[in-house]
């Protein structure tokens, strides 16, 4: 497959309806984007490429279709432009199926496609259950990943016939499998059986309680700069910042949002970004399209922070702490560009990690995540 056969699968962006027939001005972003609306745009130096999807179905809402996608382009579009070295595409809508399966194909072979050509591929729209598409890129590829999802629910839930609330049992088990990783950021405890957190553990994926990471949110940046795969349901935020979201008053706020797709856009190695949930029927003043084009936002500022970071091989760029905690000797690496942190595994191999685990280390205590990290190599 090739950019030229997926233009089948995409229908172009009408900018002249985004832009309510104003244009742009130079200082916001939809001057700044290549956008597919007559021709198919140039991305050969795109960092991020956006992908519209209006596929509803699988949420069970009655709702099969979104413009969701547009409405986010109608936000963000509109928003400052201030990061110059950081470029965006817009490829358009993936054009919905006959069937649920369809979109998935579509959608699939667009993200496979762009992933071919080195891209960060970030897909606006669609139900949760979308997220199979975004593994099934991966999957099609044969590519092991770790995958994160924000999400108030943990999406394992076989009673319902959506495939919205079940759709994590088919990507965690299915098989042949491709999922070296999983974790969930944000649940809320009154939403999951006990014993789903106990089968998840047997797996030794990481569930995080959303009061947990609200307390310490910098404690999730090294489990978003591990993964491949990063999706994020509205319902993890609180219906006051994204009024679309109808499953939960609680969750994160605006802001905490934004940074946790600020951490998406630092990795080096999340190169599919997803925003689902989001039916524009149930938004109130455009509120949650504003809400997700500010993520948008500073996904692009995380790109440009991680821009910044020097690469391993530059010994210099970091300091190096040597030290033994429970009879085992490791290297800590700290990036003096930014600040973050990775530790060594027995293995030799370096994975992302936070002070408060280097703390732990200089404590001789085991830090809990390389011991997961240990017990799943």
């Amino acid at each position: 497959m090739s950019l030229q056969t997926i233009i089948d699968f995409l229908e172009p962006v009408n900018l002249a309806e985004i832009s309510d027939d104003e244009g742009f001005r130079d200082t916001q972003l939809g001057r700044h984007v290549a956008v597919y609306e007559e021709e198919f745009p140039d991305i050969a130096h795109a960092d991020l490429v956006l992908v519209g999807c209006t596929e509803m179905r699988g949420a069970g809402i009655g709702i099969t279709t979104t413009d969701a996608a547009n409405a986010v382009r109608k936000e963000f579009y509109r928003l400052f432009h201030w990061h110059n070295d950081v470029l965006l595409a817009d490829v358009g809508n993936v054009k919905r199926g006959a069937t649920l399966q369809d979109s998935y194909a579509a959608l699939r072979a667009v993200i496979s496609e762009l992933l071919d050509q080195k891209k960060r591929v970030v897909i606006i729209g669609g139900s949760h259950d979308v997220t199979l598409a975004q593994y099934g890129a991966y999957a099609f590829r044969e590519k092991i990943v770790e995958a994160v999802c924000v999400d108030a629910k943990i999406d394992l839930n076989m009673d319902s016939h959506a495939p919205a609330d079940h759709f994590l049992m088919e990507m965690l088990t299915g098989e042949p499998n491709y999922i070296r990783h999983y974790n969930h950021i944000g649940f809320q405890s009154y939403f999951v059986h006990p014993h789903m957190l106990e089968t998840i553990d047997k797996l030794r994926f990481d569930c995080y309680r959303v009061g947990r990471v609200k307390e310490n949110l910098e404690e999730m940046e090294p489990a978003i700069r591990n993964a491949t795969l990063f999706s994020f349901d509205i319902s993890a935020i609180q219906h006051a910042h994204a009024p679309a979201n109808r499953a939960t008053p609680n969750g994160f706020n605006g802001e905490e949002a934004c940074t946790l797709m600020q951490y998406a856009g630092m990795s080096a190695h999340a190169s599919t970004i997803g925003l689902y949930g989001y039916a524009t029927e149930y938004d109130v003043h455009g509120l949650t399209a504003k809400q997700l084009s500010h993520m948008l936002w500073y996904l692009m500022d995380g790109v440009y922070k991680g821009k910044r970071e020097a690469a391993f091989e530059n010994k210099d760029a970091f300091n190096e702490f040597t030290m033994a905690f429970a009879e085992v000797e490791t290297v800590f690496l700290q990036s003096k560009h930014t600040g973050r942190w990775w530790m060594q595994l027995p293995d030799s191999s370096f994975i992302a990690c936070s002070k408060t685990d280097y703390m732990a280390a200089a404590s001789n205590d085991i830090p809990e995540r390389w011991m997961r990290a240990v017990e799943r190599s």
